[in-house]
């Protein structure tokens, strides 16, 4: 029988610890085999593919993110439902986020296919990279299912204390994902096709691993009760992970409308900011990982109310925010120009580059301990501050952007989302010390009435 791992009781460090690095991995492996796909597009098939596959990164995040939200927003219900040790509700809460899941991946997969080329065309798209970024977008939302499928199964997993399976799965499918771009780059020489495919494939086999753990857990064994109509359940888990999704798509508006300024300067400045965000991304993660991890234990720790935890929690995850900060905004403000040119091959891409990545290194300590913030919001059960603070983020990227770009050129999609950062981070800070303050008030009431 599988274990599952109660973040509620033993020692707060060596449990977030324990919960964090091997969430770290798998993220960063994520973020590793997706640089390593831009390499290799960028190296076998040129800049211009580069600028296809990342042309579509907004989109990707618009779809992509709304799944993940939805299906983390599933996750906060389903941990705090194991935090209480009401079992029969967790497997209710499991089976009701597959259902929802299920209906959801076939409005998402059908929506994005139909209209994915008046985006492109709505954003601008170079026609030079147009028919790549089509082939690759029809292919990865095509597939969507089996990343949704991924998702789900990895958050169940991570509600329930294990950040290990997950990683497991991750690395098998990082080396199924780079293998095979390899092999239809270089050996049977496809365009960008080749690692949508791929990226599926990998997706696919994710999935599988992260299922087969699964449905060796005792406690969720679900029986056709489980899957019975269950209104009441539906509304708790929609709460939370419509919430969420929005949260993700509204702050993917914000970054369409960001690369819609960037097609308009022209190719070269398309590649360049697709490699800035791989980048960003990629020294973000650290401190997104612990924002999961804070999510997760504060869900668990809400749901069995021990709200002291949450703020000890809160801590140790601030903490790494700041470190993992202070070692890849470094990287950033030192070493733009190494770093750009890894990715990139023409002088005059990674020159346009360079003035991107130190000023988000420089400022890139608003969104590390945003996510911790939000992420602690969102698993106390408050999805709504989370969604009104991507809304707040998506707004300060348009009129940054909007004020900025004549002015300042390129160098404005940096502070159009440094002030993103900032705005949402102050409203999720002081959002949590209201809720956290008020729940340890009525803990103490409680505790010295009894």
């Amino acid at each position: 029988m599988a274990q599952t791992y109660d973040l509620t009781q033993g020692k707060v460090s060596r449990l977030i610890l324990k919960f964090y690095f091997p969430m770290l991995f798998s993220n960063l492996l994520q973020q590793i085999y997706t640089m390593a796909d831009t390499a290799i597009i960028s190296k076998g098939l040129g800049d211009d593919a580069t600028a296809a596959v990342g042309n579509m990164a907004s989109l990707i995040f618009l779809i992509i993110g709304f799944s993940t939200g939805l299906t983390n927003g599933f996750s906060v219900s389903i941990a705090q439902k194991y935090g209480a040790k009401d079992d029969c509700g967790l497997r209710r809460a499991i089976a009701s986020s597959i259902k929802l899941s299920v209906g959801i991946t076939v409005l998402l997969t059908a929506g994005s296919i139909i209209f994915l080329k008046d985006i492109l065309l709505l954003l601008k798209t170079d026609p030079v990279i147009l028919s790549d970024s089509l082939f690759y977008g029809y292919i990865l939302f095509g597939g969507l299912a089996a990343t949704i499928a991924y998702n789900l199964c990895a958050s169940i997993l991570r509600a329930l204390g294990d950040s290990k399976t997950p990683l497991i799965a991750i690395i098998a499918s990082s080396i199924i994902n780079v293998g095979l771009n390899s092999v239809t780059i270089f050996l049977m020489h496809t365009g960008v096709e080749g690692p949508a495919a791929a990226t599926i494939i990998a997706q696919i086999v994710s999935a599988i691993i992260c299922f087969r753990k699964l449905r060796k857990i005792e406690i969720i064994r679900l029986t056709m009760k489980d899957f019975a109509r269950d209104v009441r359940m539906y509304l708790d888990l929609m709460k939370n992970g419509i919430a969420m999704a929005l949260m993700n798509s509204i702050t993917a508006i914000g970054s369409m409308v960001v690369q819609y300024f960037v097609n308009d300067l022209g190719l070269a400045y398309t590649s360049a900011y697709s490699i800035c965000m791989k980048y960003l991304n990629l020294f973000m993660d650290p401190a997104c990982t612990a924002g999961f991890t804070m999510s997760s234990f504060a869900s668990q720790n809400y749901g069995a109310k021990k709200y002291g935890r949450i703020n000890e929690g809160l801590k140790v995850c601030l903490l790494i925010a700041l470190i993992t900060y202070l070692v890849f905004g470094s990287v950033m403000v030192f070493l733009p120009e190494t770093i750009a040119g890894f990715m990139l091959n023409e002088s005059d891409r990674i020159a346009i580059a360079v003035r991107f990545l130190p000023i988000c290194g420089t400022l890139m300590f608003a969104v590390n301990f945003l996510f911790v913030f939000r992420n602690a919001v969102q698993g106390m059960g408050f999805p709504f501050i989370p969604m009104c603070s991507g809304i707040l983020e998506m707004i300060m990227r348009i009129v940054v952007i909007v004020l900025l770009i004549e002015p300042l050129g390129f160098e404005a999609t940096a502070y159009a989302g440094a002030s993103a950062w900032i705005a949402a981070l102050l409203l999720n800070v002081g959002s949590y010390f209201v809720i956290i303050g008020r729940k340890l008030k009525e803990s103490a009431v409680t505790a010295a009435a009894s």
